[in-house]
């Protein structure tokens, strides 16, 4: 089913002015900081807590994980592609590039689909992709192969947390149909775009 047959909620986008009270001064730091509110950030703010939630599990991730700002990117790219998220394949896409300093070689492959070759990173996604697709339900080998690629046992929780992240932000922009904020159109993403390129390159 193409995105277009999909529903969509019709709440608005919120702004720093419209905001319910409780989450005003959430957005009024996010555009300071950014110059702008991202559309994402606009939709979420219909339920404060939503966006509260998803503020604050971010900014856990982000301080207390051991993973690398290039591995916690590639777990959220990993999680936005098996979700067939666009927004987030982007906004990840570009975070990963522009702030991580991954190289762009392993952005694309994950956009892809495709095997990394670096081994290490390799095993972060086959091993988040078996967490999302197993329902976090993992077989000895799996664990085994994540552990021995040099991952520690808590890492797993990591990868479960941003699983959490990942679902508040990919089912908003799933319920919303998000539009990509201008900055993110570079990194645009579709799983039908990306077959095609893959079907031209095979």
């Amino acid at each position: 089913m193409s995105e277009k047959n999909f529903a969509h909620l019709s709440l608005p986008l919120i702004t720093a002015e419209t905001a319910p009270v409780d989450v005003r001064g959430i957005l009024a730091s996010v555009q300071l900081e950014v110059d702008c509110i991202p559309h994402m950030y606009a939709a979420m703010a219909n339920a404060p807590g939503l966006l509260e939630a998803y503020l604050d599990s971010t900014q856990r991730f982000r301080q207390e994980s051991s993973l690398t700002l290039i591995e916690q990117e590639v777990v959220f790219l990993v999680l936005s592609v098996v979700n067939d998220c666009p927004y987030c394949v982007a906004t990840h896409s570009g975070i990963a590039v522009a702030v991580a300093k991954a190289p762009p070689e392993v952005v694309e492959a994950i956009r892809a689909g495709k095997p990394l070759s670096d081994t290490k990173l390799c095993a972060l996604v086959n091993f988040t992709r078996a967490m999302f697709n197993h329902r976090g339900r993992l077989s000895s080998n799996e664990l085994n192969a994540f552990l021995a690629a040099g991952y520690r046992q808590t890492n797993v929780l990591d990868i479960i947390l941003a699983i959490a992240i990942t679902t508040l932000s990919n089912y908003t922009n799933h319920a919303f149909q998000t539009e990509l904020d201008d900055e993110l159109r570079p990194f645009s993403w579709t799983q039908e775009i990306q077959h095609a390129r893959n079907g031209r390159s095979s």
